[in-house]
Order: C-alpha cells, then structure tokens, then sequence
C-alpha cells in the first residue's frame, strides 16, 4: 500500500533535504536499501564521517529512520521514511525558499538526465530492455488547478503500478519514471 505523500512545509527541512549530497543519499538509499554511513561512503566516494554527518541531518528532519533490526553493537543502518515528497508551491514563499525550490528542480532534472546519459552509453547491455524507453513530448493549455489534477492522476497511474506489482513477475526491472511539466516560455 502506498504511505501518504509528504508536503515539505518547513524551510529548514526542505534546506535539509535539497542538500546534494543528501540527494545523492536518499537516491542511493532507495535504490539499494538500507545501508551504514561506511556502505554509504564506499557507494558515493565520500568519506564516512560525512556521510555520517548528513544521515544524521536527514534522521533529524525523518527522512531516514535508523533500521534497529538490521544493526549489531555499534553498527547503524539507515533506511529512507517516505518515497513521496511533495514540495510547496514557490509563489508566496519567501525568496530564500524560493531559491532552495529552484535549485532543488535544477539538481534533481540535471541528475536525472545524468542517469539517463549513463544508460544510454551502455544501452546494448540492457538486452531487450535497451529499447524499452517510451518518450513522449506534447504540449497542453491548462489553468494551474487542472496542472495539479494531472499530475496527481499521473501520480495515481505511477502509484498503482508499483503497488500492483508482482515481486516475482520474470523478466521485471526496477525502471526510472520521470515527469516533469512548465510553462511554454515563448508563449506569452
């Protein structure tokens, strides 16, 4: 069952999770699960007592919870809180917020499509799945109400498939979805 989304509200938490190292945490968190502060370090080319630092900062605004099953003695595993963050709309924030909004998308979209170029280099080691990328590009005229009722029927598709989802389904992958909508900056 999917757990209810998570609105960032609070600037210091929102600071907290758009810092980029932080980002690069939770992304390996949720791909890989929970994993230690040395784990972590060895994945990411950090060194342990930063990722250490940044777990901590993360626990503290309950972006990852410590796995208390998984640790032996002084040994801390992590694990990410919630897989769906929802971000306040910029306009009437303040223009600290603001920029935190903006620079949290711009990271997140230039990391996405890091990822993306990383696939396609080594695209015919993914067999039948190297052609498997639906794309797609269209343009709509919506008023800002209707934009947030797509993106949570979007949200709604996205979350169905991956509750419905057979773990032991043959020949699945985990697969990287992404959408992304705004404003024709030529229109107008």
């Amino acid at each position: 069952m999917t757990e209810p989304p998570r609105e960032l509200t609070d600037p210091a938490a929102l600071k907290a999770y758009a810092h980029p190292l932080r980002q690069r945490i939770l992304r390996e968190l949720h791909r890989n699960g929970p994993a230690t502060a040395t784990t972590l370090a060895t994945a990411l080319g950090e060194n342990t007592g930063a990722t250490s630092y940044h777990l901590r900062q993360l626990a503290r605004h309950d972006f990852v919870r410590e796995d208390t099953e998984l640790g032996h003695g002084k040994e801390r595993w992590w694990r990410p809180v919630s897989t769906d963050i929802r971000f306040p709309r910029s306009a009437g924030q303040s223009p600290e917020v603001q920029a935190v909004l903006a620079k949290l998308a711009d990271d997140g979209l230039a990391a996405d499509l890091a990822t993306y170029a990383r696939f396609a280099e080594r695209r015919a080691e993914f067999g039948e799945w190297a052609d498997a990328v639906p794309y797609s590009r269209g343009a709509v005229t919506l008023t800002p109400e209707e934009l947030m009722r797509f993106f949570a029927d979007y949200l709604d598709l996205l979350n169905r498939y991956r509750d419905n989802h057979d773990p032991d389904a043959q020949n699945s992958r985990r697969l990287l979805v992404r959408w992304v909508a705004f404003p024709d900056p030529g229109d107008g």
